[in-house]
């Protein structure tokens, strides 16, 4: 199985504190991984590194096998495209013009859009189910509406690999469904690779193909959903006692003790 990303004794610290500690693994191509810990395990920080927003301190990063330090800006930004936790604001926007935003790699800020623009934005909206929501202000949608939208402008950046960054924490649990739905059929129908930060380990499992689990800056756990189901596997990971519920014609469903 290809990688989209391999890391290799990567480290990230601030003074008197080490927040990734000699990572080396790889993220699979083509799948959704769920990158899952408690607070301040490092997760927020990996996938900044990942997006080139911040620099490792040590160890290196190759992203479709090159160095990630190589790779030219725009070219970069043709290739991942990168949804932080906080989001600016999109005041007065329309849903249609967030979507186009993601056409900047392709022709700048002094460019103009032409009809291949044009198409990956209609794509977008389709792809994003925003194709009847295309004339309405982005501030004015509901929160799993507006990362549906955010969603659209990485789909038209047409971009190989999405990083999202806890994109269902401020969501009622229907919309954290509607937005990892949308999140697993974007990637599985395009071969999209996909990095998300997820904190519910249940979700993880039901949406993502892989999993890795960091543990206080280290790897606690790489592998499948089903592989991660194990009392003793969630209890490396979670550093709390955990039941793991059969369903019959279901997903396990993971409970502290």
């Amino acid at each position: 199985m290809s990688a989209v990303f391999t890391l290799d004794n990567l480290t990230f610290s601030v003074p008197e504190r080490v927040l990734l500690d000699g990572i080396n693994f790889d993220l699979p191509a083509g799948q959704v991984t769920g990158l899952v810990g408690h607070n301040g395990s490092g997760k927020s920080t990996l996938i900044k590194i990942l997006a080139r927003q911040i620099q490792p301190t040590g160890g290196t990063v190759t992203f479709e096998g090159r160095n990630l330090d190589h790779w030219q800006t725009r070219a970069f930004a043709r290739r991942l495209a990168y949804l932080p936790q906080h989001l600016p604001a999109a005041e007065g926007l329309l849903v249609e013009e967030l979507v186009a935003l993601g056409r900047y790699p392709w022709h700048g800020a002094l460019g103009r859009a032409g009809q291949a623009d044009r198409d990956a934005v209609a794509g977008a909206l389709t792809a994003c189910g925003l194709t009847d929501l295309r004339q309405r202000q982005v501030d004015t949608l509901s929160g799993g509406e507006a990362q549906r939208v955010w969603l659209g402008m990485m789909v038209a950046q047409d971009a190989a690999c999405l990083l999202l960054d806890e994109p269902i924490s401020a969501l009622d649990i229907a919309h954290q469904v509607e937005v990892l739905t949308l999140v697993r059929k974007l990637s599985h129908d395009s071969a999209r690779s996909v990095v998300v930060v997820l904190h519910d380990l249940n979700m993880a499992a039901r949406f993502c193909d892989h999993i890795v689990a960091l543990r206080r800056g280290q790897v606690a756990f790489s592998g499948t959903p089903g592989d991660m189901m194990t009392p003793e596997v969630l209890q490396c990971i979670t550093g709390t006692d955990m039941q793991v519920l059969e369903r019959t014609g279901g997903l396990p469903v993971a409970i502290p003790e």
